[in-house]
């Protein structure tokens, strides 16, 4: 496994290093499962206190245990820092910036009056479990998945764009036509409803009156419809082109010009000729040399 941060020094540091970065060992496979544990009993903490009876009752308790949680993860921050050679990069890295937001709003508790109401965000604390149970084995599709996105970025915008000056469009004629009464009182309103009706929610709170304002709806409800699955189609077609890429090799066959093989494939799929060039055929091996013919 390759580790992004390295062990600084060496001893002690080194071995606690390779218990809180590593799995190798029981030691650290005991580690990461205690740290689940308690990533786990502290979400559920919160979940708990958000329970108005509960919290009623066992307010005090709560207040403990949040308290215990946040001392117990900033000593474990503190010793991730201490056995790092830079512990700075990892401060800037993405699971040592959750790692802080996760025990910051408890101690600001201590200067700012009222920061409790961030303590929510100690739920990023379940990111933690992704690395300890080593689920980063799966960044290559996720960055397959980004790189399809960003690629479509732009066909999604345009299509963005376009459903948006259709609702204003249409926001604008029911606007004209609707009596204020009936709550469309402004354009921005009527693009509320527009965007209600498009996406096909329809809340109910504001409805079209008029025969000429309904049959509107009726045009806005189809369109909405037709286009729902315009960007996941456009998504769809880029993460299949990713994976094509990724799976299969541009050279043509020099038998046949079949140019869809995969990539580990030593042979044509169509006439079994070897396409590795910079190896023998093993096949030759196996025929009849010259002079033995």
């Amino acid at each position: 496994m390759t580790l992004d941060f390295k062990p600084g020094g060496a001893g002690l540091r080194t071995r606690i290093f390779q218990i809180i970065f590593e799995s190798d060992t029981p030691l650290a496979k005991g580690f990461d499962i205690a740290l689940i544990g308690v990533i786990l009993t502290s979400v559920l903490v919160v979940m708990l206190e958000s329970i108005q009876s509960l919290r009623a009752d066992y307010g005090d308790l709560f207040y403990w245990l949040e308290w215990g949680f946040t001392l117990a993860f900033t000593i474990e921050l503190a010793v991730r820092l201490y056995c790092l050679d830079k512990p700075l990069r990892y401060l800037r890295s993405f699971y040592g910036v959750v790692d802080v937001i996760a025990i910051l709003p408890t101690w600001l508790v201590l200067i700012v009056p009222g920061a409790q109401s961030l303590v929510v965000v100690r739920l990023l604390r379940v990111l933690r479990i992704f690395r300890v149970l080593r689920l980063m084995q799966f960044v290559g599709e996720g960055r397959l998945l980004l790189g399809a996105l960003k690629r479509s970025v732009h066909q999604i915008f345009l299509f963005l764009f376009t459903v948006f000056m259709l609702v204003t469009i249409f926001a604008a004629l029911v606007y004209l036509i609707e009596p204020a009464e009936a709550g469309f009182t402004s354009i921005p309103t009527a693009i509320y409803w527009a965007i209600v009706t498009l996406t096909t929610v329809g809340y109910g709170d504001i409805v079209p009156v008029t025969p000429i304002g309904q049959a509107i709806s009726v045009v806005v409800m189809l369109i909405g419809y037709s286009i729902i699955a315009v960007p996941t189609g456009v998504f769809s077609a880029e993460v299949i082109r990713s994976i094509r890429a990724d799976r299969y090799s541009d050279e043509a066959c020099p038998g046949c010009g079949h140019d869809r093989h995969e990539k580990r494939a030593k042979y044509c799929l169509r006439c079994g000729t070897w396409l590795d060039e910079d190896t023998p055929d093993p096949r030759n091996d196996d025929a009849p040399s010259t002079d033995e013919a």
